[in-house]
């Protein structure tokens, strides 16, 4: 059967930017946290354990794909999104809830931040203008490429 819903939500994940699919990655993160706590203090643990699995992974891959280099708080985001998977894997394998929400308190500023960021990125900020090759250039030859 034709789902729709999945269809749209694979289309939005593959026609996002890297700011968009950032958030919605943060998004998905914390709606899996939500629903383990929910599950955990439900005593569904199987349930839970999905929820958290499926954090976890998305945590690995910001862990994956991060630039620790490309600035100077890359260090410190790595060591954040280390510690979060530690935390994910232990609150799985002792079903706290309390753990799990401890989890949250550490993505919610972060899915915040990223959002923040996304929103200026997305700003209409115009390039700064450069001279096409046809024009003149102060100091430099004139015509077409510098020819004639």
């Amino acid at each position: 059967m034709y789902d729709v819903r999945t269809r749209y939500l694979a289309d939005a994940v593959a026609t996002a930017g890297p700011a968009k699919l950032l958030t919605m990655l943060y998004d998905r993160l914390l709606l899996d946290i939500d629903r383990a706590e929910a599950a955990l203090r439900a005593d569904a643990r199987a349930e839970a354990t999905q929820h958290l699995a499926h954090a976890q992974e998305i945590v690995a891959e910001f862990i994956a794909n991060l630039n620790v280099g490309a600035w100077d708080g890359g260090d410190r985001l790595l060591s954040i999104y280390t510690y979060l998977l530690s935390e994910l894997i232990g609150a799985s394998l002792a079903g706290d809830a309390d753990r799990a929400a401890a989890c949250r308190t550490v993505v919610a500023p972060l899915a915040d931040a990223w959002r923040e960021a996304a929103v200026v990125v997305a700003q209409d900020v115009p390039a700064p203008r450069r001279p096409s090759p046809f024009e003149t250039v102060e100091g430099a030859a004139s015509g077409v490429l510098g020819v004639g």
